[in-house]
């Protein structure tokens, strides 16, 4: 958390067991306000799981600063040549965690336990669809707009990008007047 959003993007995958196998999610998240910006789900862990997410939290955010930080851990998914060409056209700076080291890439893993703790471990999940289609909506409604995140000041990440964006305007409206 660099205390400005769009500066660094976490990303990681996990596994969701259904009975018919298991489901990957990759998502990205803004290391600010944790907001989850982009996510895919498929029956295998590949690397365009990983860039139709990254695409996804492109083109929500829509206008970045060049080289916004997208830090991962070192799965072949994120070290892939492919994944550097899609960096390199979004002007995502790749960042990666040491071998090994689970804390590198502490925000995904903590976001992965509230995903499994707070929702999906709490049933059984028959299809992949039904996986695919409840784990969206729980980040969509749940996760990103009525969570709250004690790191954020007990807001919603929604809510904490909204304060962010008004606090930004007052404060160029007063440097303005001030001039």
């Amino acid at each position: 958390d660099t205390g400005q959003l769009n500066a660094v993007w976490i990303t990681d995958i996990t596994y969701l067991p259904t009975w018919e196998g298991f489901v990957y999610l990759c998502a990205i998240r803004d290391g600010c306000s944790r907001r989850v910006l982009g996510w895919a789900m498929e029956d295998r862990q590949t690397t365009d799981l990983v860039e139709r997410a990254v695409r996804m939290a492109h083109t929500l955010r829509e206008h970045l600063p060049d080289n916004v930080v997208l830090h991962a851990d070192r799965g072949s998914q994120f070290t892939s040549s492919q994944m550097h060409e899609v960096a390199v056209e979004l002007h995502l700076q790749q960042s990666m965690g040491r071998t090994g080291v689970c804390w590198d890439n502490a925000m995904s893993e903590s976001f992965w336990s509230t995903l499994k703790t707070e929702f999906y471990d709490r049933r059984t999940w028959p299809t992949r669809a039904e996986a695919r289609q409840a784990v969206a909506r729980w980040i969509e409604v749940i996760y990103n707009r009525q969570r709250l995140h004690s790191s954020l000041g007990m807001v919603p990440p929604v809510e904490f990008e909204t304060t962010m964006a008004h606090q930004a305007i007052n404060d160029k409206t007063t440097l303005t007047h001030a001039a």
